[in-house]
């Protein structure tokens, strides 16, 4: 299932396959956020013509609209989108956090008012799993529960051990032929928390390893320490996925402590407010200093928008609310993703991963803004930005 074949030496950073029903995955990889079985404004072809080798959508949203009865009729979630490679979905037990204002946790998992129309619904383990079965993903996440990093230890301590009982209840539920099912580590950034999260979940014995409750609002060094408690304790023969994250410069340290798996919104989210990724850190596009800038998003970039539009005519388009300017950003920031992850793992392979990464941080800079948004990323605006 999943196959390690090289690990760094001048870090935790490793070269992978991971071998699924739809086919096989390099890794590290980056994962698209198709929530709704879409990748925002991006098409299969797209995606698969600038290297996507899975897709990420959500159980919460799917059960919802369209509902299992379509995705049914349609042959499943690969045959509904039509995508032939692997797909992994989100148990909903991150909108058990993001939708703490129309939900209620129970024993046996959460009920929620449904945020289209205030019907009520009821996810836990059971529920879970049985969406992801319907739904064929390649990979289905336990349900767990996703606090806030602000919340009190006893409500860490009290969700870590819902996760645990839930993760135990979602291992014993029937899943699809080859279905690989992943634990969800929660913690925070409490150390023994994490490291006691990891044990019990390991303990059950899944096919991958998840580290939750990042990306939920905390400081980019709080994110790096929850990460760092959780990594020792997860088995060196299994894949690990970082859920939510996040910057390129980020996905290059979080690779060097050991991730594999990733996946974030930003890329498509923030070019529909016109910013662009590049390897030196991000450009608004939309800015005056490039009303007459008849250069590409990003010099040597072999993307689609760069190869054929500049960013004047860019920015024109953002500026009259044209749909290409917002799609052609978007093609740009989901292959720069893509394409971090293929020189990672190409470095990996010729040994120099470590001189990458040292470069690739040092020349990096992060925008405060962005990291706002990072920070600000709830469902609602889920709901109300890709609804």
């Amino acid at each position: 299932m999943f196959k390690l074949i090289q690990t760094d030496t001048s870090s935790k950073a490793r070269l992978g396959t991971l071998t699924t029903p739809h086919g096989q995955i390099d890794t590290p990889v980056f994962m698209p956020v198709g929530t709704q079985a879409s990748v925002k404004a991006l098409d299969p072809r797209e995606l698969l013509e600038m290297g996507t080798q899975i897709l990420l959508g959500n159980t919460y949203h799917l059960s919802i609209r369209p509902g299992l009865e379509i995705i049914t009729q349609a042959g499943g979630l690969h045959k509904f989108m039509n995508w032939q490679l692997p797909i992994l979905t989100d148990s909903g037990g991150f909108q058990v956090f993001s939708l703490a204002k129309i939900r209620k946790i129970k024993e046996h998992g959460v009920e929620f008012r449904s945020h289209l129309d205030g019907s009520l619904l009821f996810l836990g383990p059971k529920e879970a799993m049985h969406i992801q079965k319907v739904l064929g993903s390649d990979i289905a996440m336990v349900f767990d529960e996703c606090p806030p990093h602000t919340a009190p230890a006893k409500d860490q301590k009290e969700a870590v051990e819902r996760t645990i009982r839930w993760g135990a209840e979602c291992k014993e539920q029937p899943r699809n032929e080859g279905q690989l099912v992943f634990g969800i580590v929660q913690g925070g950034s409490n150390a023994a928390l994490r490291e006691y999260c990891a044990k019990k979940l390991v303990g059950i014995g899944f096919d991958g390893y998840a580290i939750g409750g990042v990306s939920v609002g905390e400081p980019e060094h709080e994110m790096m320490k929850a990460i760092e408690f959780t990594e020792p304790f997860l088995p060196q023969d299994q894949p690990r996925y970082a859920m939510g994250l996040g910057t390129p410069a980020q996905l290059v340290e979080l690779v060097a402590r050991g991730v594999d798996m990733f996946d974030c919104v930003l890329p498509t989210r923030v070019a529909r407010n016109g910013t662009a990724f590049t390897t030196k850190g991000t450009i608004s596009i939309k800015a005056g200093f490039n009303k007459a800038n008849f250069r590409p998003i990003e010099e040597g970039c072999e993307c689609y928008a760069c190869k054929n539009f500049t960013r004047a005519y860019l920015r024109h388009l953002l500026n009259v609310n044209e749909i290409l300017g917002l799609r052609m950003l978007s093609v740009h920031n989901s292959h720069m993703y893509l394409k971090v992850m293929t020189d990672i793992r190409e470095h990996l392979k010729a040994g120099t991963f470590g001189e990458f990464r040292k470069e690739f941080v040092a020349n990096y800079i992060p925008s405060q803004k962005l990291l706002a948004v990072r920070n600000a990323h709830r469902d609602a605006a889920i709901v109300a930005q890709e609804v």
